[in-house]
């Protein structure tokens, strides 16, 4: 005979995030900058981005940045993992085009004005595009 589980009163009481009356689990920016400055080509500079950008929008670290220049010809870039207490950041470039796309996702809410003024300080893009999604 199969064991009995209470079901929690409140499914949701791990959603942090209230908007209107409803909950939800976290933010999810995501962001194309466009032509951006030769930072983007600098493994040094990208990490460096990442490093400052967990602290200027209140999160913590787990684990050390995973950062690498792969791929060729025209697909070649840096890709970079930052996983967060409250989920993770990730970038991939494209150096031909000198375009950055970035995720940051977290249960813990964030200022996304924060991430648009560290791009635009590090990279100079000729364009920022954002999208946020709250995820339920």
């Amino acid at each position: 005979m199969g064991m009995l589980v209470e079901k929690s009163t409140d499914r949701d009481a791990y959603k942090r995030g209230v908007i209107n009356g409803v909950k939800y689990y976290g933010k999810h920016l995501m962001v194309t900058a466009v032509s951006c400055n030769d930072n983007l080509l600098d493994i040094d500079k990208v990490s460096g981005f990442v490093k400052e950008m967990v602290p200027r929008i209140d999160m913590v670290p787990f684990g050390d940045l995973v950062i690498a220049r792969f791929g060729e010809g025209i697909e070649e870039g840096i890709s970079a993992v930052q996983l967060i207490m409250t989920s993770a950041i990730t970038i991939h470039t494209n150096d031909m085009a000198r375009d950055m796309y970035l995720d940051v996702f977290s249960c813990k809410w964030f200022d996304e004005a924060v991430i648009a003024e560290m791009i635009k300080e590090f990279f100079d893009p000729e364009e920022i595009k954002e999208n946020i999604i709250l995820r339920r």
